[in-house]
């Protein structure tokens, strides 16, 4: 079998499958900053999530939309968006790094860690001012209580 004109790896996974992971690993590696997988599993994230940032960076709804569908969650795109790339700016590429750790005691696969170049800082939310002031709540007045007598059975 040859392997002509095919770009990756297969994982030995189907080509959902693949998707798949390859979405989760984004997802955790934009929820977290830094993970650690198998060394290809790194090789093969990088242009993947590359592609990601540099759409992230353009930052209009088309753009926004497609790292949405990039990403497994939507809080994670919004992360990525909104707080990753705009301290990612100054660079064209090379955003994320994959960096070779020791190997796995089960069965020796290399393992590799796969990061952001830059520091990134966390960026705080905004107090949400209250701008219309709320009525006060009348609370409605306590019901009688009634007391009835229970039916009594007809013999």
């Amino acid at each position: 079998m040859h392997r002509h004109g095919y770009q990756g790896r297969k994982f030995g996974r189907e080509r959902d499958q693949r998707k798949a992971l390859m979405k989760g690993l984004a997802t955790s590696l934009v929820e977290h900053g830094k993970i650690e997988t198998t060394l290809p599993k790194a090789k093969e994230l990088k242009p993947y999530i590359e592609k990601l940032i540099t759409k992230a960076k353009k930052g209009d709804l088309a753009n926004r939309r497609r790292v949405i569908a990039g990403l497994s969650t939507q809080a994670a795109a919004v992360r990525l968006v909104d707080v990753i790339a705009p301290q990612l700016g100054g660079r064209v590429s090379g955003h994320v790094r994959v960096t070779r750790t020791d190997v796995r005691v089960g069965d020796n696969t290399q393992m590799a860690t796969i990061s952001f170049v830059d520091e990134i800082k966390e960026i705080a939310k905004p107090a949400v001012k209250k701008t219309v002031e709320a009525a006060p709540v009348k609370k409605p007045a306590p019901k009688a209580k009634t007391t009835k007598k229970p039916a009594e059975a007809k013999v």
